[in-house]
């Protein structure tokens, strides 16, 4: 047996969203590509804003001197401090290039963070439905994940959320809008959150982090204005890439941001620093980090993921389905016709539609959809949703009459 038992029971747990895309794969190749409906992975359909390329023809046309060399751990000097500029206009705070680190995209600022932060034993409090990875990157430096469950808006249940903290929680990690749901945290919601977290910590007397994975943050719909963790929590942490805002998941591109205010905004800097280094990371793509540095202000044409949004949620809903009304990001949660949702979304395969189930995300009974795919794919799709919900309906008057 070449791999350990606890890699062999992750690789089973988190397997949903790259089997799908796997099977997607099959099918196309049996059916053809124009037949099969992938709603399964997150990759944006998006190219990056003109501004991206313009800004890499620059750099190719006049490369600078030394611009592939390392540079300090954290990152350039003036990458950072535009990436603190940008943070400044949005949450009104001081931040400078000393509380930020340039980082290989979220996923590896949130190991960067847990290295950091977390001893063997230490508690990391999520919320379902989640990214399944968090459980992995707390397991990858000692920690262990206890799962808070949601209200009936997706927003965490606060009692429970009380109930989870105990002596051992380090870090609290919260992802807005989120990835399945869509659902954004308000103000009145963090306020609430940071209010439990900073009685815990008195009465325990520890430090928690309350860590914020937000690589959807300029992916909001309906005029919504983001609401910054910073302002609630003087322990607060930013973790967040540029793979959506700027479509570029493929270059491995973002930053750690830490709250200006914190006391032990130094130390904790130095320890990022040294864990970006030794988890092998050692520093952020050179080439990203002198693009992404005039283009903090761009984003990608958002207004286009609201006309997805809309088209799928009225044309889901007016089918059947019973779903939240995503506020941002480029996903839906629907809820699942029957109890297993891992039963339905292998009706929908049948129909070609490709979805992940709920379960992948630590909340079954839904299914995620992707809607970053082009319109001809979501179109298309509609008729595979609703013959599944048909065809699981049928089953069930069936058995209801026996």
């Amino acid at each position: 047996m070449p791999i350990s038992d606890r890699v062999r029971r992750f690789m089973e747990q988190g397997s949903w969203i790259r089997r799908m895309f796997e099977e997607g794969m099959t099918l196309k190749q049996q059916h053809g590509p124009e037949n099969v409906f992938d709603l399964s992975l997150g990759n944006p359909i998006m190219e990056p804003p003109t501004e991206f390329f313009e800004e890499l023809r620059r750099i190719a046309e006049r490369p600078a001197l030394g611009m592939h060399r390392y540079m300090p751990n954290a990152g350039y000097a003036e990458t950072r401090g535009a990436v603190a500029e940008q943070l400044n206009r949005e949450t009104g705070l001081a931040f400078t290039a000393d509380e930020i680190l340039m980082t290989c995209g979220a996923g590896g600022a949130l190991n960067v963070v847990l290295k950091s932060l977390l001893d063997p034993g230490s508690e990391v409090v999520i919320f379902s439905p989640y990214f399944v990875e968090y459980v992995f990157y707390a397991d990858n430096h000692g920690g262990v994940c206890r799962t808070v469950p949601p209200d009936d808006r997706y927003f965490p249940d606060l009692e429970a959320f009380e109930s989870a903290i105990t002596t051992r929680t380090r870090v609290v990690l919260v992802n807005s809008p989120n990835n399945p749901t869509g659902v954004v945290y308000d103000s009145d919601l963090l306020s609430r959150l940071a209010r439990v977290i900073d009685a815990k910590e008195r009465e325990f007397g520890t430090e928690i982090f309350l860590v914020s994975d937000e690589p959807y943050r300029k992916i909001l719909f309906d005029d919504l204005t983001y609401p910054h963790v910073f302002h609630h929590h003087p322990r607060s942490i930013v973790a967040t890439s540029h793979s959506k805002d700027l479509a570029l998941p493929g270059e491995r591109i973002g930053y750690v941001a830490v709250h200006p205010e914190y006391d032990g905004r130094a130390e904790l800097m130095d320890a990022l620093n040294f864990c970006n280094r030794t988890l092998g990371f050692v520093n952020a793509p050179a080439l990203m980090q002198h693009i992404v540095r005039t283009l903090q202000p761009v984003t990608v044409d958002v207004a286009s993921y609201q006309a997805k949004r809309d088209f799928l949620y009225e044309s889901l809903t007016g089918i059947g389905y019973e779903t939240v009304r995503p506020q941002g990001a480029f996903y839906m949660f629907p809820k699942s016709p029957v109890e297993d949702d891992v039963v339905f979304v292998e009706e929908l395969k049948k129909h070609l539609v490709l979805v992940v189930p709920g379960k992948g995300f630590g909340l079954g009974g839904h299914f995620r959809i992707s809607y970053c795919v082009d319109d001809r794919t979501l179109e298309g799709s509609l008729a595979g949703f609703r013959t599944a919900l048909e065809s699981v309906g049928k089953r069930d008057g069936a058995a209801s009459r026996h």
